[in-house]
Parts: structure tokens; C-alpha cells; sequence
């Protein structure tokens, strides 16, 4: 496995930790509609910056979202509207939470 797929890949206890962060009366929901998991980690995690731009696999660059907020985001354009929201979010959530600093750099 390459380096940067590894760096760029949410490890087990990182999807976890998402999952805990985002959740509601200790059940994961999406972020973004507040739609409830089915299971708990049925849900992938989304990259706030994606991997095929460098976006780290760390708790800081992921979001819980359901299916179809998730693709949303991946797959339209309507990823530069919920990109403020969730920008936000992640700042209400980490203090000292930078942008750039989620980036894979060699």
C-alpha cells in the first residue's frame, strides 16, 4: 500500500471516533440531515477535503453523512453549498481545527 493511501485512509478507530463525535444520544446521524444510522459504523465516512485531493484519513477531516448526503457531496456540485456548514461544524468541534492542515504532504 502507498504511503499517501494510507495517510489518506480513516482507520477503524478513526471511523469509531467519527461515529462517537457525531452522534446523537450515543447513535450515529448524519451531520447534515440528522438522519439516524441504520447500524452503528453502517455508515461510511465522508472526507471534509477528499482523498483524490490529498484529504488526511484523520477525525478532523471526516464527517458522518447518510448514503444520500454523502453522495451528494462526492458527486455533485453541490459540494461548494454544504462545504460552509460543514466547515463549521468541524471548527465547532476542534478548537484549533485548520484547513490546511488536513492535507497529505509528502
Amino acid at each position: 500500500m502507498r504511503k499517501q493511501t494510507k495517510q489518506t485512509d480513516f482507520s477503524r478507530d478513526v471511523k469509531i471516533a467519527i461515529s462517537e463525535r457525531d452522534s446523537i444520544d450515543g447513535w450515529p446521524c448524519c451531520v447534515r440531515c440528522g438522519t439516524p444510522a441504520t447500524e452503528p459504523l453502517a455508515w461510511s465516512n465522508a472526507h471534509f477535503i477528499p482523498r483524490s485531493h490529498g484529504g488526511l484519513g484523520i477525525e478532523e477531516n471526516g464527517l458522518t453523512l447518510c448514503p444520500l448526503c454523502h453522495s451528494k457531496y462526492d458527486q455533485t456540485v453541490a459540494r461548494r453549498e454544504m462545504q460552509p456548514f460543514f466547515r463549521e461544524y468541524l471548527k465547532s468541534k476542534y478548537p484549533n481545527w485548520d484547513e490546511e492542515k488536513l492535507y497529505y504532504r509528502k
